[in-house]
């Protein structure tokens, strides 16, 4: 072979591994560079209905998001992160974001309730098994003696209380002409009974409210300090939604009031 020929062969063959060479490269800098980000939109969901207050975790990027009322979420994603879907009811689920993912116009979660389930233990010393029907059948009880176990008169009269008790006092009278209520209704006695009657049963009313949520469910989930707990009760009972919720006796409706006051509390005394 000739030195011409020769010389040839070895440069091609510095070109070819020069170019196989700059092809890797650009292979491993490709994998290195980073995916771009995009929204991914969702909603989780149980039995097609919509799952509220969810936590969504981007576990890969650190974002994090959560499902508003009807079970929708927002969240920044990109190809094979991992998102962590966890509430407290419900069984936690991890999902690694694919193509298909990502081209959804709304990502459907379905999720399962989380049920925790406990063996059978019997407790001493009156045998109780955890099942209350049968328990109660089981279960010795003593009579309570009281005033209907023992058949008094008026045994079911409710007992008013000491506001009442002035109310009726200042109302009623004896006498062809009842001067009691006249003299009371002048000088606005009874007026002011009424006033301290209706204040009375508002704050009986709010106390029994408060007894269904715990200070240590206020404090954890609705982020309420310790030493803020009585006056953001007090900034919920001033809302005149309040009463009306608690008449209707519906605690989920209070529990999202109390969620949304604590956001506008929070907000106001600058705590977030």
């Amino acid at each position: 072979m000739s030195p011409s020929a020769t010389a040839f062969r070895i440069r091609s063959a510095l070109c070819i591994l020069l170019l196989f060479t700059l092809s890797l490269q650009g292979k491993v800098y490709a994998q290195e560079s980073p995916l771009p980000a995009r929204q991914l939109s969702g909603r989780v969901t149980e039995q097609e209905e919509g799952i509220p207050d969810m936590h969504i975790i981007n576990l890969t990027s650190g974002d994090a998001t959560i499902s508003n009322a009807g079970g929708y979420f927002s969240i920044d994603a990109s190809l094979l992160d991992t998102l962590l879907f966890s509430a407290v009811q419900y069984k936690r689920k991890m999902l690694i974001i694919r193509q298909e993912h990502l081209e959804a116009g709304l990502l459907l979660v379905p999720v399962e309730p989380f049920v925790n389930e406990l063996d059978e233990v019997v407790l001493r010393p009156y045998n109780l098994s955890g099942d209350l029907d049968k328990d109660l059948e089981n279960l010795p009880v003593e009579e309570t003696v009281s005033s209907i176990s023992l058949g008094l008169p008026n045994a079911y009269v409710k007992v008013k209380t000491q506001t009442e008790r002035k109310l009726f006092e200042a109302t009623t009278g004896s006498g062809l002409i009842p001067l009691n209520p006249i003299i009371n209704g002048i000088s606005g006695r009874t007026k002011m009974l009424k006033k301290r009657l209706a204040r009375d049963r508002s704050y009986e009313k709010a106390r029994r409210t408060w007894l269904l949520y715990p200070d240590s469910l206020l404090l954890k989930q609705l982020v309420i300090p310790d030493d803020r707990l009585e006056d953001f009760k007090y900034f919920c009972e001033v809302d005149p939604a309040f009463e009306t919720l608690t008449d209707n006796g519906d605690q989920l409706k209070l529990w999202a009031f109390f969620r949304r006051k604590s956001q506008d509390y929070r907000k106001f005394n600058a705590l977030d």
